[in-house]
């Protein structure tokens, strides 16, 4: 029997492949590895340039950003002011940035329009006006195991100044929008290989990649025998509109729960809570008038616990961390629910609610949101910004599905507990057999 074993196997990829086909229509999910930086703990994936297989730009990963840009090499063409990505490219204006008309006059062509996107640094806040432009990249279809077969197709993106890219980790240049947007990039993907327009995120926590997914599942992570967690996530929370923000926002109807009690939040903070998902900011920020409610709660129900002081900015409670047990999730601390629409509780724990600053010390990593702060709502002000915005730390090593067509998200909280992580997807490429 078992020579049968083979054979299975072959049956199963075959079949999951074919899955992935006729989910999207004829076209493959594609995988990209996502890779997080020490110094900035900012996230970023890789993307070879087709035309020349020796160049790979690195581009830091936005859930808000409505569009793809870098710095541009010598001899790029730009768009005409006519073309659909020009129309689709002013359709978003980042804070600050006045409306200055689709393009200007291409110099060596006066009676050409060359198009003028306005490329928007998430870290800084600056933004910059320059041409759009497009290339081809070189990206992996997967069957969910492994990448099997290289795709090239051409994504239209802005050019940016090398200005703009303070802030981002140094060997990138530039950033790609993951936002719900016509040219962001699940929707180029979406267009391009006429897959569904959904995407798996999983940042890593460490050194080792991360994985993202354009197109639909199936995913499977190591150890064998995981299930297809794309498939377990049923999507059951809506994604909100919030303002002009292409971003995603959900929202939380009976508000925070810290040790499984409801965190009293009263006035402009009470529930339904806005919450906007960041993969630009470090830790989760939460509003000052619900920052100080939480915090409190926090402090409550962990007053046996041992402190640690002066506290290790930016964070407010520390903890010593050589008396905290350590569990599958986590350190042993109180758990901590958002509790949203839909039904379901994104519940935090441990492994991603501590934050290990040094050798006896662990930190609540939560922090309190500036109104100055340029990350935070699209405009200033504290009725512009949303109640909390989720930031890198708490989605690690979570699996995130974002349903651009259907307007939902499915999440998996703490991979842990399905004894994996985010680092866990295979890339050593599998080629599908002949």
């Amino acid at each position: 029997m078992w020579q049968l074993k083979p054979l299975l196997l072959l049956i199963a990829v075959l079949l999951g492949a074919l899955a992935c086909t006729v989910a999207g229509d004829g076209g493959m999910p594609l995988v990209i590895p996502i890779t997080k930086d020490a110094d900035t703990l900012l996230y970023s994936v890789s993307a070879p340039v087709a035309e020349n297989d020796q160049i790979t730009n690195h581009l830091v990963l936005d859930l808000s950003g409505p569009i793809i840009w870098s710095t541009c090499p010598d001899g790029y063409v730009a768009l005409g002011c006519t073309s659909p990505a020009c129309m689709q490219a002013h359709r978003f204006h980042p804070p600050n940035c006045p409306q200055t008309g689709y393009g200007r006059p291409d110099a060596d062509n006066p009676r050409r329009c060359k198009c003028t996107a306005h490329p928007y640094n998430p870290v800084t806040g600056d933004t910059a006006s320059d041409d759009m432009t497009e290339f081809t990249t070189s990206v992996n279809a997967t069957d969910g195991w492994n990448p099997i077969y290289t795709v090239s197709f051409m994504v239209s993106t802005s050019c940016a100044p090398e200005s703009l890219l303070t802030g981002l980790p140094w060997n990138n240049v530039g950033v790609v929008g993951l936002a719900s947007s016509a040219l962001a990039l699940p929707a180029q993907i979406a267009d391009t290989q006429k897959v569904p327009n959904k995407f798996a995120l999983c940042l890593p926590s460490a050194v080792s990649n991360g994985v993202a997914i354009f197109g639909g599942g199936p995913l499977f992570l190591l150890p064998p025998g995981t299930p297809d967690l794309f498939a377990t996530l049923a999507g059951d929370t809506p994604l909100r509109k919030h303002g002009k923000s292409t971003g995603y926002y959900i929202s939380a109807d009976k508000g925070i729960a810290v040790n499984q009690i409801q965190v009293p939040l009263d006035g402009y903070g009470a529930a339904p809570l806005l919450i906007a998902l960041s993969s630009t900011i470090p830790y989760t920020a939460l509003r000052s008038d619900v920052y100080r409610a939480f915090i409190t709660a926090f402090d409550q129900a962990t007053s046996e616990m041992a402190r640690i002081k002066p506290e290790t900015p930016p964070f407010e409670l520390c903890y010593n961390s050589t008396q905290l047990r350590q569990m599958r999730m986590g350190y042993a601390v109180p758990q901590i629910d958002l509790m949203l629409e839909g039904g379901k509780n994104w519940t935090l724990f441990g492994g991603n609610t501590m934050a290990r600053v040094n050798d006896n010390t662990a930190c609540l990593a939560f922090v309190e949101m500036r109104e100055e702060n340029k990350q935070y709502g699209y405009g200033g002000g504290p009725k512009e910004a949303p109640a909390v915005v989720i930031g890198g730390f708490q989605m690690e090593n979570n699996l995130l599905v974002f349903d651009v067509e259907n307007q939902r998200l499915g999440f998996s909280s703490l991979l842990y507990a399905k004894h994996t992580t985010c680092s866990n997807f295979n890339f050593l490429k599998f080629p599908m057999p002949a």
